[in-house]
């Protein structure tokens, strides 16, 4: 099962005097992503690496700050598909101690921290939303809105004329049982219409 995360969860790990600042957090899609990590940026001046890693809207990327190739965005990437989660950033910020850690001291670095951030993470569901639309006639405009509001959905669009058009969106898991549920009871009075 897929998941996401509620809130933003943060860590902190002190290798060989580096300190390494782990975040993880919901994020819609790499746009939101790359904001996040501009703000990073400027909220660290004094930072030698903003490594980032991103799991959302359908794409993965992982950005290694200047790192040796490999040793940070890649696996913090690998870190958050291990946990199944989508819709997330990880980053950390990087404040160089002065000792070189070397390609697997950076990989430990770096997973350790993405990964004690999650330990404190709240992961929820990842709930996938369809829209359903249909069209129904007046006497059953009422008990078709009970009914999805009953499964959760929310309502989308009404549009009143010689029948009745509503637009709902509600989770995949939802959706086809409620549509088949009320197929049943309307007996062939309901019909669906793709949504905008």
């Amino acid at each position: 099962m897929p998941w996401t995360l509620a809130t933003a969860a943060h860590s902190e790990l002190i290798v060989k005097k580096s300190r390494f600042l782990g975040c993880v957090e919901p994020v819609a899609d790499r746009v939101a992503a790359l904001a996040r990590v501009a703000e990073l940026r400027a909220a660290h001046p004094g930072a030698a690496h903003v490594c980032w890693a991103l799991l959302a809207g359908g794409q993965s990327a992982a950005n290694d700050d200047g790192e040796p190739s490999g040793t940070a965005g890649r696996p913090m990437l690998e870190v958050l598909r291990h946990h199944d989660l989508h819709g997330v950033l990880a980053t950390v910020v990087r404040y160089f101690g002065g000792v070189k850690l070397g390609a697997g001291g950076l990989v430990r670095a770096y997973t350790d921290t993405v990964a004690q951030a999650l330990q404190r993470a709240q992961k929820v569901p990842l709930q996938r939303w369809v829209r359903l639309s249909c069209i129904v006639p007046y006497a059953l405009e009422g008990w078709v809105r009970t009914s999805f509001d009953a499964a959760g959905a929310e309502l989308v669009e009404v549009a009143h004329g010689q029948e009745v058009r509503l637009v709902y969106c509600l989770s995949e898991a939802m959706a086809s049982p409620l549509r088949e549920r009320l197929n049943e009871r309307a007996r062939g009075r309901i019909r669906w219409a793709t949504s905008d």
